[in-house]
Order: C-alpha cells, then structure tokens, then sequence
C-alpha cells in the first residue's frame, strides 16, 4: 500500500497548517511510501525535513493558468464552493489524483484540495485531511451559510475524514449526520527534533502564533490590556515575546518584544521561562501548544484552548485559566516556584510525547 496527498501549497513547516500536513505525513512515512503532491503556492519549495523524512517522495504540479483556471474556479463554483476556496483550485490536483493507481490512497490535504477532488471522490474512496471544522470558525452570517454546504457536502461525499480533535469529529457528525464517516487523527509533532529545555530564569514569557489568524491577535490584546499591566505591578522586569507573522503595527509598551515571524524559534524557546496560549476562541488543537509542551516548558492556557489538547489535564500537564486575572495568577505561581515550573514542563513534555507525537501518530494510523 501507498498514500498520495494532495496539497494546494507547497509543504512547508512554517505554520500550524504546514506543521499538521508534515506531521501526517510523517506518521504515514512510517509504514510505507508516500508520495506529496503539490501546487508551488505561498513558497518557493518545500521544507527540507521532508527529505530528510525518508520513504517520502515529493512532487510539484504544474499550476493551471488563463483560461484552464478560470474553468476550474467555474466548475468549482457551480459546485457551491465558497469563492475564497475556489479560487485556490486547480485542475493539475484532480489529474494527479485521477492518475493514480487503484491500490494508492488518495488524501486531499484541507479544504481546497478537497474542493479540487470533490467531483472524483463520488466515484471513488478519497480521505479528507481537515484542519479543522472550517464552518466552526467567525465569519459574517452569508459566509458561513455557504462554507456550511460545502462542508457537510465534503463531509458526506468523501469515504473518510480525518479531524484534528474528538469535539471537531462531534461538529462533523452534527453539521453531516451519521453519513460523515470521521477518524481521529490529532495534529502532532516530530517531538525526536524537539530538545528540551528547562524554564529560562529570565522572567520571559512566550507568545507564538499566526497573528493574521484573529484569535491570536485577539488574545494578544488580551495580553496586553489586561494580563501583563497586572503582572507588572509587582513583577515590572517581565518581558513577553510574541513571535509570528502580521502583526500589525501599533503602540506597545516597550516590554513587549515583536520580531516578526522567526525561522528557527530554538533560541527563542530556550530563553523563555513560560510559554502563554491564550486563546479565547478557534478550533482545532493548536500545535504552538503542542510545541510549547514539547520543549519541556510550563504552559499557561486560556480554558478554551486547554480544552483543545484533549488528551491533556489541566494542574498535571499545563495550567489553565479562565479570565486574565486567573491568567496572570498562573503566570505568578510559575515564576514564583521553579520547580513547580519544572515538573509541569516535564509533564507536558511527556504529553507531547505520548499522545502529540509522529511515532504516537503513526502507531494510531496503522491501528
């Protein structure tokens, strides 16, 4: 048997979706050959650690332009795709698709690919790779109703769907019925690439996330407005960190670091004392989460994201609060008790390990 995964991007580990592609990928790698199929978009190649993986071949599709673009958007869109997903698809992801062997399984990575192969998955068993539960999120009420149909359309048609967490399962089976045939397959990390380390003595706190996603940016304000001022009160020298792409320009104080988005974050990881996650909506589980954890570091977490690493007990494995005062206490009684913060990052750290992992993952895909 082999896998043939279907991605409207070039697979890169540069963001949560990117990290959930390579992750299942990985896992997959671990029992047989798989190949990654993929349209040149949003980078100019793909991650190196996926040569590195072995057992994983990669191919780039040549994108459709002109008039065969506009073809595909069409067809995709009498097919009641929303217009931001329709405009990714491209007629080579259902050649590569419709070309491959009858023993291959064929894996739509998100919902563009999805889009993209929805006309040959009512003529033959296709796997949906979701990222989430796409018609969960925050969007205008006309979106939505759209996004909606297109889901439970994909949910109904394809033979399998792979959900990131148990509650997005529960959403597919609300929004589809019992005719969405759903597999639990949580987003992971190579956690053996991962060195941990113990909480920095800096007083540093950490903040890592896609600050064009709403959620983060929200929380950041959050952070801002009303976490940190308590803290520094009495704790003036913290310093956050908060690491990622789009964030806006704006005035901040000066104790809140913002360099962007970072290649390598080990660094960044390894002068940090705690790592925050505080979310106060989104699906999904948030694999910066399931970073944090992975490098042995105590993690503070608003309820809503807690609830995401589902395998995970909130006190044991990570702290978790409800509204920023309980936030900022958290924050205190780590930085006020090292070797609290230490054996809560060891927790979290074989977390990752056990239930967050590839050979985790692979050892669930290959039951």
């Amino acid at each position: 048997m082999s896998d043939l995964l279907i991605t409207a991007i070039t697979p890169t580990i540069a963001s949560g979706t990117g990290l959930r592609t390579y992750g299942v990928a990985a896992a997959l790698a671990r029992h047989h050959p798989i190949e990654v199929a993929y349209v040149v978009w949003g980078a100019p190649t793909p991650a190196p650690e996926y040569e590195q993986l072995g057992n994983v071949r990669l191919r780039a599709l040549r994108t459709s332009r002109g008039v065969r673009r506009g073809l595909a958007y069409a067809g995709a869109r009498a097919r009641q795709v929303p217009r931001d997903l329709a405009r990714g698809v491209s007629t080579p992801l259902l050649a590569a698709a419709r070309s491959a062997p009858g023993d291959v399984r064929v894996i739509a990575d998100g919902p563009v690919a999805a889009a993209a192969l929805l006309p040959l998955a009512r003529r033959r068993e296709l796997v949906y790779l979701a990222h989430n539960l796409e018609s969960s999120g925050f969007r205008p009420d006309d979106e939505r109703t759209g996004l909606e149909r297109f889901e439970r359309n994909v949910l109904r048609t394809f033979a399998e769907c792979w959900m990131a967490t148990r509650a997005d399962e529960r959403g597919a089976t609300a929004l589809a019925g019992e005719d969405a045939m759903t597999r639990y397959v949580p987003n992971v990390l190579d956690t053996d690439r991962v060195q941990p380390t113990a909480p920095a003595r800096t007083g540093r706190l950490l903040f890592v996330g896609d600050f064009t996603y709403r959620p983060n940016l929200e929380a950041l304000a959050v952070l801002d407005s009303h976490v940190l001022p308590a803290i520094w009160k009495t704790r003036p020298e913290v310093r956050l960190t908060a690491i990622g792409r789009g964030l806006p320009e704006g005035r901040r104080d000066d104790r809140i670091e913002t360099p962007g988005f970072v290649e390598d974050l080990t660094g960044a990881y390894r002068n940090t004392a705690i790592v925050l996650v505080p979310l106060e909506r989104g699906g999904g589980s948030p694999l910066k989460f399931i970073e944090g954890l992975a490098y042995g570091l105590p993690v503070v977490a608003s309820t809503h994201a807690a609830a995401l690493i589902e395998d995970g007990q909130p006190g044991r494995d990570f702290l978790a609060a409800d509204n920023p005062a309980e936030f900022a206490a958290a924050i205190f009684e780590l930085l006020d008790d090292p070797d609290r913060a230490l054996a809560l990052g060891a927790a979290g750290r074989q977390l990752a390990m056990t239930r967050y992992s590839v050979d985790a993952l692979a050892t669930l895909l290959g039951s």
